[in-house]
């Protein structure tokens, strides 16, 4: 058995050749051949460089590529995906948050038939506040979502070469590997791991890219957020109805009173901050269609030290981009 171990890296200098080492050092104890397969998502710092000796190092179990900038993690799992020719692929990060030490763990339930290992996060050590915003967030799009989202579960899992192939064969351009993961279905199983601390360096996870991906992951796979459109319409003018009989009734009864500014500048300004909200919706999804449309590659290669380029787009579309030797 052949394991392909996928590790996107961004500024990842100061842990890497740590993560490298302990990766290396529980992978010798265990009965599989292996690769690691580097990504470098255009890092700023040194990555590259820790990676080109790395693969002069460890030569035949060290594989990189190099994009020509930041794409993005997505484009950095896809990019590993399609490089890994494992039996077995795992997918982690090089910031020792997701533990070498269960590979074992995952092997294990691996041969007793699971096409997905996967491991789940507890919110043990996080702060009481972002815990509570998570579990929140995981309860309102999983009721909005056409897949199931777990709260603690990620990109950290083993997938066997059916699930590779299967997430391999999905041509979309804007992924949500999570999303993703669960669409393709196969016999999965899940175990708990305690949260780990970085090894070093910071996180690349701050609230704007938080905000972004949560809501790629209620975009990504339904059309929810435009049906609920239509019924905001349907009962914003069903209270106008109401409210206008109200107002004739009271003209009729009382007779005309007050102007009501207030009532009227309220309106206004609720009506229109409901019609940029859903003029925003309907522009994501454009959005969406528009990068569809364009088939751009996912990502471009500007240096690997694999024999053959990683193709930067699905077999059936342009041709691979180019990539030289390291």
């Amino acid at each position: 058995m052949k394991l392909s171990i996928v590790v996107p890296c961004y500024n990842e200098e100061a842990v890497l050749s740590r993560f490298d080492d302990t990766i290396r050092t529980v992978l010798a104890g265990l009965a599989v051949e292996y690769e690691l397969c580097y990504v470098d998502d255009g890092s700023a710092d040194g990555t590259l460089a820790r990676l080109r000796s790395l693969a002069q190092q460890h030569r035949g179990t060290t594989r990189y590529l190099s994009f020509s900038r930041n794409f993005g993690k997505e484009p950095a799992i896809l990019a590993g995906l399609r490089a890994a020719d494992g039996d077995a692929v795992i997918l982690m990060d090089a910031d020792l948050q997701h533990p070498p030490a269960l590979i074992e763990k995952m092997l294990d339930l691996y041969q007793l038939g699971h096409d997905q290992v996967v491991a789940k996060r507890t919110r043990h050590g996080d702060r009481r506040l972002r815990s509570a915003l998570s579990r929140l967030y995981y309860r309102a799009v999983n009721r909005w979502v056409d897949v199931e989202l777990t709260d603690g579960v990620g990109d950290f899992r083993l997938l066997s070469r059916t699930a590779v192939d299967a997430l391999l064969s999905l041509p979309e351009y804007n992924r949500f590997s999570k999303g993703l993961f669960s669409w393709i279905g196969f016999d999965t199983v899940t175990f708990d791991y305690r949260n780990a601390a970085r090894g070093a360096g910071e996180t690349k996870w701050h609230l704007g890219s938080l905000v972004n991906y949560g809501i790629d992951g209620m975009l990504s796979f339904n059309c929810r957020p435009l049906r609920l459109a239509i019924y905001a319409g349907l009962g914003l003018a069903s209270l106008a109805a109401l409210y206008t009989l109200w107002i004739i009734g009271a003209a009729l009864v009382g007779g005309v009173t007050a102007p009501g500014y207030v009532t009227l500048v309220a309106i206004i300004v609720g009506l229109g901050g409901l019609q940029m909200v859903m003029l925003g919706l309907i522009g994501e999804y454009i959005g969406r269609i528009y990068y569809e449309a364009k088939r751009r590659p996912h990502f471009l290669v500007k240096e690997s030290n694999t024999a053959a380029p990683v193709p930067a787009t699905a077999p059936a579309d342009a041709a691979p981009a180019g990539s030289r030797a390291g």
